[in-house]
């Protein structure tokens, strides 16, 4: 695994871990204002989520992911209940990636815009993720085009597609993310697959795919040739060469998380199996 705080001022939102037979990765969504809302941050979030969802999976006793996902929702959410205002739409949320290795199977979970990068055996790579909150914010966006940056035109509205795209969050016909309703886990994507068909999995936030789109510095093939080679650090090594040189008002630097698992095929007998990583 690698991470990176995008910014040296702020705290990393990221979080990755890894328990016997499971990895778990979220991206916080560090929105302005949220921390007049909650008192604990993002990151707290982010980390009391990844907790949960960690402690649950070291069970290993198969339970459906989105039952998982949504228990620890409902944990971390009345773990600040008494004391934020959770409710809020800025209040600290995630997306959320999950694989387990189970009775010779890997299983998946994404809710929201992070990646899952499977190493298939036979066929080339396979990208995983859940495009509802990019689809949401493109759709939600289309105001601004042909507005000139940098006018008053422009804040005005680009603050009505904010709202805009918060009016769709958690809503059906909207887009799912990890915050206070353990619902939302209900609708996140999952799936299946033999581990005998994977050489490979790998875990990107939104910050690391960049070195994919919009950087456009390598493929998905690319992505798992550069992890076989040098491992997840290089992934951010080429994503923060890359933001350095783009315009700061454009885009600016993200958290950005690897977490990188091997060996998978060899190891799925059991009732829950090990995926052994960099």
């Amino acid at each position: 695994m690698a991470t990176s705080a995008g910014r040296p001022d702020r705290p990393n939102e990221d979080f990755a871990g890894a328990v016997p037979g499971a990895v778990v990765m979220l991206d916080g969504a560090g929105i302005p204002g949220s921390e007049s809302l909650c008192s604990h941050g993002v990151a707290w979030y982010t980390h009391r989520l990844g907790g949960a969802l960690l402690g649950r999976l070291s069970r290993a006793d198969g339970r459906d992911l989105a039952t998982i996902l949504a228990s620890s929702i409902g944990e971390t959410a009345a773990d600040h209940r008494d004391t934020c205002d959770i409710t809020h739409p800025n209040s600290p949320q995630a997306t959320v990636v999950v694989v387990r290795a189970h009775r010779g199977r890997l299983d998946h979970l994404l809710l929201a815009d992070c990646y899952l990068l499977l190493d298939q055996a036979r066929d080339g790579p396979q990208v995983i993720t859940d495009e509802r909150e990019v689809t949401a914010r493109r759709i939600c966006s289309e105001p601004l085009d042909g507005v000139p940056r940098g006018t008053p035109e422009y804040d005005r509205v680009r603050g009505a597609c904010a709202e805009a795209l918060r009016a769709l969050r958690n809503q059906p016909g909207g887009y799912w993310i990890a915050k206070d309703d353990p619902h939302a886990a209900e609708h996140a994507v999952t799936g299946s697959r033999p581990l005998a068909d994977l050489r490979g999995v790998a875990l990107l936030s939104n910050g690391a795919s960049r070195i994919v789109s919009p950087y456009g510095l390598t493929d998905w093939p690319g992505v798992l040739a550069l992890l076989r080679a040098d491992g997840p650090a290089d992934i951010i090594r080429h994503v923060r060469r890359a933001e350095a040189a783009a315009d700061p008002d454009v885009r600016l630097p993200d958290d950005a998380t690897v977490a990188y698992c091997t060996h998978l095929a060899h190891s799925g007998a059991g009732e829950s199996s090990p995926a052994s990583g960099r």
